[in-house]
């Protein structure tokens, strides 16, 4: 196993726990022989048994610790004054209380010792190797009580809405992290926000939408992206990285139909009905279900879609159902969420309903402020799916999915790939294996991606190669017919 790159708390309290063990010993070995009267330290009461009489003494440590030869100490007993004498010879004494607290020292080191090998068996590692990175700056992050008191954040977001929420989101997680941390949004324009009248597959693909962001990092006039991380292509620009996976909100597409319809869900659609998406994947994959569907491009923020939709341009629209419940849209998801589709019809997009968050590789700093934001556990569902659509060189120009879950110490993968011609049948693969939480990061990342490139590779032995192939060559975009809305 890799020593970790960076010591997270966890770590330090376990180093902390074996340094007080050793301290505890030597305390005990030490006030042992300089003290030898120290246990009878504090309230100890004895019997003497003078005429009958039980007599309580009270024994004062200070006073104890002098070793003083002769002393008396004054005592009650249930009526009457008594003078005990103190301690005769303290050299006699000695012994005892030296191998009582050097026992006790032992004790207390060994129980810290215990404690801190049980502490590192059961707690996970949490050291963040990061997706992308050129070199380990975890390793310099700097530590502290608030690492975020006094400090500005430069955080880079588009402008829509869905990304003005997500940036908002994480500039409050910060907030509630770090007080006193001050998190400065800079809403930019990308050319794929600017860009409404054709697919995103023909005018260059998600990278369309951070490219302007990812200038702003590499220029140093932001200290940070934040992404929905299905639009961040599989491949960062030199001294970038991917390096914090935040907990996913629902991964699933939604159906959503005009206000005031009686439909309830994807089977409730009337033959040859007309639906509103860009995307190759839905299409593909809604064809096998539905071959009598229509499909209509779709772009434009939440609000124009929907405002689209409700004006009658569609039957029904597909937008992601995070999404909606993110920008308050939640009354567009029906009751019992009828009209959120099933995984097993419509596979998700690898890393949809997961924000992700951009930043330089050499910024240790800012990477210890954002580590409390990285979500295991579906990290390594996000990375595993990452891997499986890198491996195939996906893009908005291929009709790729691709979801993980982990569950029940298992890592399953499911990886979907179409035809954009619409003629051959839609390839699925999927793998499970056990998968538990139990190593530092970059070990259960390892082994997230390894599961992800080998479903990859099922896929392209099982044909899906010419589907790439086929889908790169295709000047026009759309899956068959359908596409056309023919």
């Amino acid at each position: 196993m890799d020593a970790p790159l960076y010591p997270t708390s966890s770590q330090r309290t376990n180093s902390t726990f074996v340094k007080l063990g050793a301290v505890a010993l030597t305390i005990g070995f030490t006030v042992g022989y300089a003290s030898p009267t120290i246990s009878s330290w504090g309230a100890t009461s004895i019997t003497h048994q003078p005429q009958s009489q039980t007599i309580t003494r009270i024994a004062y440590p200070y006073a104890q610790s002098l070793r003083l030869p002769s002393q008396t100490f004054s005592v009650e007993s249930s009526g009457a004054m008594e003078e005990i004498p103190a301690i005769e010879n303290a050299e006699e004494s000695t012994a005892k209380p030296f191998v009582g607290v050097l026992s006790v020292g032992a004790l207390v080191g060994a129980g810290l010792a215990a404690f801190h090998k049980w502490q590192k068996k059961s707690q996970r590692q949490e050291t963040f190797d990061l997706e992308g990175a050129t070199q380990s700056i975890w390793s310099m992050a700097a530590t502290g009580p608030n690492l975020g008191a006094g400090k500005t954040v430069h955080v880079a977001t588009r402008k829509s809405p869905p990304a003005m929420w997500q940036a908002e989101f994480i500039q409050s997680e910060l907030g509630r992290l770090w007080p006193g941390i001050n998190v400065e949004l800079q809403p930019m324009s990308t050319k794929g926000d600017k860009i409404l009248d054709s697919p995103l597959a023909k005018v260059g693909g998600k990278g369309l939408f951070v490219k302007e962001l990812e200038t702003a990092l590499l220029e140093k006039r932001s200290d940070i992206a934040v992404h929905s991380t299905k639009d961040v292509p599989m491949e960062l620009p030199d001294g970038l990285v991917l390096g914090i996976i935040c907990k996913r909100h629902d991964p699933c597409d939604a159906i959503v139909f005009p206000k005031g319809s009686t439909l309830a869900s994807l089977d409730d659609l009337p033959k040859g009905a007309r639906v509103g998406t860009s995307s190759l994947r839905r299409q593909c994959q809604l064809l096998l279900k539905r071959p009598d569907l229509q499909f209509l491009e779709l772009r434009g923020n939440v609000n124009t879609r929907l405002a689209k939709l409700d004006s009658g341009d569609y039957d029904a629209i597909i937008l992601a159902a995070a999404g909606l419940k993110r920008l308050g849209f939640s009354d567009r998801v029906l009751p019992g969420e009828t009209n959120i589709i099933d995984p097993n019809v419509m596979l998700p997009a690898a890393g949809q309903g997961a924000l992700s968050i951009e930043l330089r590789n050499d910024d240790p700093d800012m990477m210890a402020l954002l580590e409390p934001l990285h979500h295991i556990p579906d990290a390594v569902t996000v990375v595993c799916e990452r891997a499986m659509n890198r491996r195939l060189n996906g893009g908005c120009q291929v009709p790729i999915s691709g979801f993980a879950v982990l569950k029940d110490g298992n890592l399953r993968m499911e990886a979907r790939v179409g035809s954009v011609s619409g003629k051959g049948p839609l390839i699925i693969k999927s793998k499970t294996i056990p998968f538990a939480l139990d190593k530092p990061w970059p070990e259960l990342q390892k082994g997230a991606e390894k599961l992800g490139v080998e479903v990859a590779d099922m896929l392209l032995a099982d044909g899906a190669q010419a589907y790439l192939d086929e889908a790169y060559a295709k000047s026009d975009v759309g899956v068959g017919r359908a596409a056309s809305g023919k």
